[in-house]
């Protein structure tokens, strides 16, 4: 395999294009600006008509004053032209008009049509149009237009559009340009051009083949040649398209396939001139096609083009192998035609060359006329027929990109004849009024509309109608039903507008037409454009302007395109990106854009490079507390076992990840580390052969370059984890497996050094002696960071700026950035030209704006914000422009659209810097702007902003925007690249503190939390900030704020108990009934004050969420989803909760005074079920005992298994009015009194008593269910609710959530039981 190209290879390849390649104009020192029309004769002038002799066309010179000071015609309307005749072939740079002299007629618009022979005119194309110039506006002023594309031209006809509104049409002009002077030659269809080469083989490692060509056939072999070994070259036109096939080597075993094809073009049967330059270096090949030029490189792996003997222009070799396929040689003219530095044409003029094929060689170019004549859709065509005659008989050559269209209608003596496309087929309608039975339809081809000649033949007779389409006479369509027709005396081609009784379906066409015949003659279209027969209107004749719109495509990235004849669309269905050009990507760019869009860990579609040429691909994205972590897998299984190989015949295992070299590269150079885990198992079987050997194994990583080093050590550094941290198996060694011995050994560890990875290879040289054996892991590439995303820069002083080189983006370009200022006003970014620019602009506190000029006029798009975005938080601005609509969106919310001009530029053309920050020192930004992606590629703000005066790399204050994904009461916490969640003071865990915590109870399992200031204070000194709380807690407290969530299936028992000291409590109990009750004891009662908060039973395993917040006497609850409630203490409870002591959730086991009560009918087994997102005032005690890895406040006995089954979603209906602890009165308007609503139509004493039998037979089912549950419990068989098999499960909570359907099957009972 050759080493890659350099970028020596670009300065190559135009060094090339400039050797040898004849340009057949005056040579390059000579300025190509000569006046070409002033030197002519008058006879050299023609034009459409002339209002009087002194207004004749020989007068149009620029700047002359002779006979009325100008050319103007009879009439001033849209069929008049003025034509000049150069003399012989010239290169035409520019043009230049002026009004007539003295007067108030000139030209304001103007079309320019070229041609060599003056007919088959050709309109000048710019931008992808058909151009129209801008003209004057007085009679003095001279305006030039210098042509973006140099034409080749003998005859110049100018035809004008639009004129002055005080006058008529009148014009002087010139031309300029120089001679242009080449060999051409006239291919018959037969005759082909051999080149012999001085060697019979050559191997060639550069080409450079230039050539024109024009010719009006769409098939045909430009040049062929070939070579024994399967190499070949072939430049041939399909279908109007110039289709480059290469081959530089296969092998017989079929691995290497070295076959290439490109197509470039379309149209290109339209004889008109052409040209062609392919250049090739190596693989690398230029192919450019009237200055659109592609790059690419052909497949295989060999260099070489190997061909025999010869090189044939104009068709394939009378020798040729079968590979010929039996292709057609060339019909049509070729100039100027160049094989690196050989002129061929020059040689075979002098013949020099064997053109012995042809039977009359000529060296001038025959052009075979066939007067096309053009429609626009408001435009028809009318010609004579035989008037009273029994047949039809009408052919005619069309094409059209549009699939709808009429294509010729006539009246008929008693009916209608219509020829119409639909749906790229065509349909021919004969309708005959007089005869009730007389219809015919029939219709033949598809896909018509592909911008191709199409043959049409229509003929009728007495006893059938035939429709034939391109020649295919097996194929034609035609009834056998008898038709009678009378023809009338017209016809009319491609549009019919009168209002008559009988009317075409169709009214219009846009396309073209030739070879028109009407009853067996061929039209004379010579006479119609003089007037001497027929009609038409809105016509061009002899011009066919069509434009293939999709070539070049301006769908990016895979994008469809389909066309009509005004304009094209793109289908980007399946390629991951979106716009009217298919241009901006629909995904993010990296795992940590999600996760600033609050995303968690998934698998997700990525684009690093936007709208550049990667496209998306999917990773894992892992969002932890601290860092997002992203994974690209590999296809390697682990401990893939290596056996049989050696030193010199290594075992080599590729590795295919699930991404593209180059999208991996792409996440590892915006990455701020990135690390993958290799393992190296063996018995027997060296690794890196250290301390000083050959290693055995290496692995390949990016760039092709292999590595020496192993995981847990760094670059040139040949050694094993172990080496470095000096703890191999033997001290002599660097890697446990270059001990050599017999028992299983290991070297694992990262490789870090995110430049050399991933790995890509993996050779293995040591497992062929007996006993030897190695096991390989190569674990999956992981990275985390983005500094593209977070490359920022501080803008301090309005006149501050960074300046980067001239953004590229000529016809398509996109823009996307963050930015957060306080500033009402400010210039994102600008870069100008000539008169061209682009601008990004903060305008007002609520409007953005992006404004440009690519030549047409300023364009402006303002985007208004409903709040101000000087809000110092990040919003995000994206804009986009293409040939089709400019697009501004801001947060991805608020957007505006403007679709382009139908005609006019498209190309952006940018001379200056692009500066960012600023506008020539003019409202200057002050704020931060971020991740600045102009086309894909995103810009280094901060290492510009290092050396920048008045800039900052970096900035401050993520949290003002993205604080909000931190849930539950984590809080934001800034960091240099972006921020984090602290959730130590929460109940929640997670990126987002929005993970529950909870833990499934086996009965006996308590935990308890101290509350005891020392000794939370004792416990300060460990490293658990995340996990428990290090305030102190109050010993005395006036409020409490408890929040849990739990499920059970067992009733009674203590959810939560808070002791003191002294004999003060709080708690938590499930009853017998399952229902909840709070108990406080405060002193100052002689019972504690108790609430049932719910009279339902809750036991029912179901999730329910507790909230009980106190204040002094005030208490309030929330159940659920139901509103909260508010309770007192009487007047003698205290309100001091006195020497708060310890918290327990489960059970209570504790030394001091414990309510009887609650030992007596709560404590025993204890709670069996699930609690979550436990918190009390600032401690989350169940979270602090599943993240506890040592001593300190909290501890538990029994078995604690992490488990958020206490916090699944909620399933629980409203309750009725007659449990609802909240039920108002039946006045008061309440979303929860569902009871109220009672269907028309049913009698309310009838529900009532329903309602009354419902609550009885319920009652007794629960009583039934009660006394069961109770007399298994005492005699000790139930215990923790576990499923059947549950022995042989892990722990309890698997048993009841994943072995056994009954937990479930327990919530389905439950929700039946409501609707009972």
């Amino acid at each position: 395999m050759e080493p890659p190209a350099g970028t020596g290879l670009k300065l190559l390849l135009w060094i090339l294009s400039h050797i040898s390649i004849s340009q057949a104009a005056s040579p390059s020192s000579q300025k190509c600006d000569e006046a070409l029309v002033t030197p002519l004769p008058h006879n050299a002038f023609t034009s459409s008509s002339v209002f009087t002799s002194g207004y004749a066309p020989g007068y149009a010179k620029l700047n002359k004053r002779g006979g009325a000071g100008g050319w103007s015609p009879l009439d001033s309307d849209h069929y008049q032209w003025l034509q000049v005749d150069l003399g012989s072939r010239k290169q035409v740079t520019a043009i230049a008009t002026q009004g007539r002299y003295s007067s108030s007629d000139w030209t304001t618009r103007y079309r320019l049509l070229y041609s060599d022979t003056g007919r088959n005119w050709k309109p000048y194309h710019q931008d992808g149009n058909i151009w129209a110039f801008a003209g004057n506006s007085n009679t003095e002023s001279v305006v030039r237009h210098d042509l973006q594309n140099p034409t080749v031209a003998r005859y110049l006809r100018i035809i004008p559009l639009d004129w002055s509104e005080e006058g008529r049409i009148g014009l002087r002009f010139e031309i300029y340009g120089c001679p242009y002077w080449a060999d051409v030659i006239n291919f018959d269809g037969q005759g082909v051009i051999s080149y012999r080469f001085k060697m019979k083989k050559m191997k060639i490692l550069k080409d450079v083949i230039a050539l024109k060509f024009k010719t009006s056939e769409s098939e045909g072999v430009i040049l062929h040649g070939e070579g024994q070994q399967g190499d070949y070259i072939t430049l041939e036109l399909r279908r109007g398209r110039l289709l480059l096939q290469i081959n530089l080597g296969s092998n017989q075993y079929g691995s290497i396939l070295g076959h290439t094809s490109v197509t470039s073009g379309s149209l290109l049967d339209d004889h008109h001139w052409h040209s062609v330059v392919i250049e090739r270096y190596r693989r690398n090949v230029n192919f450019t096609l009237d200055q659109h030029t592609q790059h690419f490189r052909t497949n295989g792996e060999f260099d070489h083009l190997d061909l025999d003997y010869e090189l044939t222009f104009g068709g394939m070799p009378y020798s040729g192998k079968p590979v010929s396929g039996g292709r057609r040689n060339f019909k049509g003219c070729m100039e100027s035609i160049n094989y690196n530095g050989e002129n061929i044409t020059d040689l075979a003029r002098r013949k020099k060359l064997d053109t012995s094929s042809f039977r009359n060689l000529t060296f001038s170019c025959v052009d075979t006329h066939t007067f096309p004549v053009f429609f626009n859709g408001t435009s028809f065509l009318q010609l004579p027929g035989r008037r009273d005659h029994n047949m039809v008989s009408v052919g005619f050559q069309f094409r059209t990109w549009n699939p709808s269209g009429l294509l010729l209608f006539s009246s008929l003596a008693d009916g209608m004849l219509e020829l119409a496309l639909n749906d790229g087929k065509v349909t021919a309608h004969i309708n005959v009024t007089q005869q009730k039975n007389m219809r015919v339809d029939i219709a033949s081809g598809s896909g018509l509309n592909d911008g191709e000649w199409h043959d049409v033949r229509f003929l009728t007779k007495e006893n059938f109608a035939m429709l034939t389409i391109d020649g295919d006479e097996a194929s034609a369509v035609r009834t056998t039903s008898p038709v009678q027709i009378t023809t009338g005396s017209t016809y009319h081609f491609g549009g019919y507008f009168l209002r008559t009784r009988a009317s075409p379906i169709q009214r219009s066409f846009q396309g073209c037409m030739q070879l028109i015949q009407v009853d067996d003659q061929l039209a004379d279209l010579t006479a119609v454009e003089q007037g001497r027969m027929g009609a038409f209107e809105n016509v061009s004749l002899d011009m066919c302007a069509i434009i293939d719109r999709c070539m070049p495509n301006h769908c990016e990235h895979g994008g469809r395109c389909s066309q009509t004849w005004d304009g094209f669309t793109c289908t980007c269905d399946g390629t991951g990106y979106t716009g009217a050009t298919c241009h901006t990507s629909v995904y993010e760019q990296s795992c940590e854009a999600y996760k600033h869009l609050g995303r968690s860990s998934d698998s997700y579609w990525i684009d690093p490079d936007g709208s550049g040429p990667l496209g998306p691909f999917k990773v894992i994205c892992n969002v932890t507390e601290d860092k997002v972590w992203t994974t690209v897998v590999n296809n390697l299984p682990a401990q893939t076992a290596v056996t049989g190989s050696s030193r010199e015949r290594r075992t080599v295992l590729q590795l295919n990840y699930s991404a593209s070299m180059e999208q991996v590269t792409a996440i590892t150079n915006s990455a701020e580390h990135c690390e993958q885990h290799v393992s190296y198992s063996c018995r027997m079987s060296r690794l890196l052969n250290t301390p000083d050997g050959t290693p055995y194994t290496w692995w390949v990583g990016r760039g092709n370059e292999k590595h020496f080093y192993w995981g847990g050590s760094v670059p040139g550094i040949q050694k094993c984890a172990c080496g470095i941290e000096r703890n191999c198996t033997d001290s002599k060694y660097y890697c446990n497996c270059d001990a050599d011995q017999k028992q299983w050994r290991d070297d694992s560890g990262l490789l870090v050094y995110k430049d050399h990875l991933p790995v890509s290879q993996v050779a293995v040289g040591d497992t062929n002696r007996p006993g030897s054996e190695a096991k390989l892991t190569v674990g999956p590439l992981r990275c985390y960071g983005d500094r593209s995303y977070w490359n920022t820069a501080s803008f301090n002083t309005p006149s501050s700026y960074l300046h980067f080189s001239t953004f590229q983006g000529e016809t398509s370009a996109d823009i996307s950035f963050y930015f957060k200022t306080s500033a009402p006003y400010g210039v994102f970014l600008e870069n100008l030209g000539n008169m061209d620019f682009i601008r990004l602009e903060l305008k007002s506190p609520m409007v953005v704006s992006f404004s440009f000029d690519v030549g047409n006029g300023p364009v402006e798009l303002n985007v208004h914000s409903p709040t101000p975005v000087n809000d110092d938080q990040w919003h995000r601005v994206s804009a986009e422009r293409n040939t089709k609509e400019a697009i501004l969106q801001l947060d991805q919310k608020y957007k505006e659209v403007r679709p382009a001009p139908t005609q006019g530029h498209t190309r952006l053309e940018l001379y200056s810097q692009l500066y960012v920050g600023s506008a020539g020192g003019q409202r200057g930004f002050l704020g931060c702007i971020r991740s600045l992606k102009m086309n894909g590629v995103t810009l280094d703000l901060e290492e510009r902003a290092k050396v920048t005066p008045g800039v900052k790399p970096g900035c401050s204050g993520h949290c003002t925007s993205f604080g909000m994904y931190c849930r539950n009461g984590g809080k934001c916490e800034e960091k240099y690249n972006g921020y984090s969640c602290d959730c130590s003071t929460t109940a929640y865990d997670g990126p987002f503190c929005s993970k529950d915590v909870g833990g499934f109870f086996e009965a006996g399992t308590l935990v308890k939390y101290n509350l005891v200031p020392e000794v939370v204070a004792a416990a300060s000194s460990l490293d658990e900030k995340s996990i428990i709380l290090n305030h102190p807690v109050e010993t005395n407290l006036t409020r409490e704020d408890l929040t849990f969530s739990f499920s059970t299936s067992t009733s009674p028992s203590l959810l939560v108990y808070v002791s003191s000291k002294t004999q003060d409590y709080m708690a938590v109990v499930l009853r017998h009934n399952g229902t909840l009750q709070l108990r406080y004891n405060l002193g100052g009662l002689r019972e504690p004050f108790s609430i049932d908060i719910d009279q339902r039973n809750l036991a029912n395993g179901q999730p329910h969420t507790v909230n009980i917040s106190r204040v002094d006497r005030d208490i309030e609850v929330q159940l659920d989803h139901y509103p909260p409630v508010s309770y007192s203490l009487p007047e003698a409870s205290d309100t001091q909760f006195s020497l708060v002591k310890s918290l327990f959730l489960g059970k209570v086991f504790e030394t001091g005074y414990v309510d009887p009560v609650i030992i007596e009918k709560y404590n025993t087994p204890g709670f069996v079920g699930c609690l979550s997102r436990v918190r009390f005032n600032s401690i989350a005690p169940l979270k602090a005992a599943l993240r506890s890895r040592a001593s300190g406040p909290v501890s538990h006995q029994g078995k604690l298994v992490e488990s958020n089954c206490g916090a699944s979603p909620l399933t629980i209906p409203p309750m009725s009015a007659a449990t609802d602890p909240w039920h108002l009165d039946a006045g008061a308007d309440f979303p929860f009194n569902e009871e109220r609503v009672i269907p028309d139509g049913v009698n309310r004493n009838s529900a009532i008593i329903g309602g009354i039998i419902a609550v009885v037979i319920f009652t007794i089912l629960c009583t039934l269910v009660f006394l069961i549950r109770y007399m298994f419990r005492h005699k000790g068989t139930y215990h923790t609710n576990e499923a059947k098999g549950g022995e042989s499960s892990e722990s309890a909570d698997a048993a009841i959530i994943g072995t056994e359907a009954n937990f479930t099957e327990t919530i389905d009972e439950s929700k039946k039981e409501w609707f009972i």
